[in-house]
């Protein structure tokens, strides 16, 4: 079992390339679990938002007056135009993280936004919940016929099957990722059992989620559940300014994440019951065997009420009692001491 770990730069790049790559850097980190001294995969993949602000909100919403602590500029739209990079500052970026081994997504925001697809090829494109209704830009992508990224933030079963409808009349090469779209996401309101839903239900694809918690827990919990992609918002400092950047991963927080759901992968394991070989010195130790309860000497018959059980545990079984009770003691066995087969005839 392998998670697909997206780590989304969305707008924490604050409108600089340099950013965007520092966060690409960071992602691409070797990750170490030292107790065992495990190298262990980092994030697979980064993920860009990319708007066209012609199609983005009404002209009254872009105009209106945005005076926020995280704004970068007097309206709304002066804000956005800020953030927004262009088709070849992706590119940039892309190139960047191509080099150091990681895949590029894109979420796309309009039919403008495939724009970029003359410059370069994401490994997948992204459709953020607000757009799953957009049944429009859903066409345009699939026609791409490039892999795409559901989320379902906002969506009940009808919007989903309306996307599906869409897309799946040019690829069926779709991920679901469990969502909801409440930044941050209430403990109450996560409800992680969709995960186990949409697989039952939507089993022929890819199906994961896209977190927006405080922490680390829900991710790993959500790999146990049977999330093969897990998308987490990162960046290089959750202080800097920014809506995002508080609900985001910092550096270490992005290290600890990986870790963990890599080390949640090889903790799954396979359905069934077994002793596994690296508990087999712990079994001798603890496991009890049977053992005296007075001394024996040569020729004592012994019987059950000779008998209890002790550590260590590489004697007879209480099961196996009757291999040891009825017989006669062949070398002397002191009390508390367990009884072997030979020192019995």
């Amino acid at each position: 079992m392998s998670t697909y770990i997206i780590g989304e730069i969305g707008q924490n790049h604050n409108g600089s390339v340099d950013i965007a790559k520092l966060i690409v850097d960071l992602v691409s980190r070797p990750v170490r679990e030292e107790v065992f001294g495990i190298d262990l995969r980092p994030m697979d993949a980064v993920k860009m938002t990319k708007r066209d602000l012609n199609e983005e909100l009404t002209d009254s919403q872009m105009n209106r007056p945005y005076d926020s602590p995280h704004s970068f500029g007097r309206t709304y739209g002066e804000h956005r135009a800020f953030l927004e990079l262009t088709d070849e500052e992706h590119f940039e970026v892309y190139k960047h993280a191509k080099a150091l081994g990681l895949d590029f997504v894109e979420t796309l925001c309009s039919v403008g936004c495939l724009s970029l697809l003359k410059l370069f090829t994401p490994d997948r494109l992204k459709v953020a919940s607000r757009d799953l209704t957009n049944l429009p830009l859903l066409e345009a992508m699939a026609e791409t016929k490039i892999p795409i990224i559901l989320s379902t933030g906002m969506a009940g079963c009808k919007e989903l099957d309306d996307a599906l409808e869409v897309i799946t009349h040019y690829h069926d090469n779709i991920a679901i990722l469990h969502c909801v779209s409440q930044y941050p996401t209430a403990p109450d309101n996560l409800n992680l059992r969709t995960i186990t839903y949409l697989k039952k239900h939507y089993g022929q694809y890819t199906i994961g989620f896209s977190d927006h918690t405080i922490g680390i827990a829900a991710p790993v919990v959500a790999v146990g559940m049977g999330a093969e992609i897990i998308e987490k918002h990162i960046t290089i400092d959750r202080r800097m300014k920014g809506t995002d950047q508080q609900g985001s991963l910092g550096p270490d927080g992005v290290n600890r994440m990986i870790r963990d759901i890599r080390i949640a992968e090889r903790w799954m394991g396979r359905e069934e019951l077994y002793i596994d070989p690296a508990v087999s010195a712990a079994k001798v130790k603890l496991e009890r065997s049977i053992a005296t309860r007075r001394d024996l000497h040569p020729g004592d018959v012994i019987t059950e009420a000779d008998l209890h059980l002790l550590s260590p545990g590489d004697g007879f079984k209480w099961v196996e009692r009757d291999r040891v009770t009825g017989r006669r003691v062949k070398n002397f066995i002191p009390r508390n001491e367990i009884v072997y087969p030979k020192d019995i005839e």
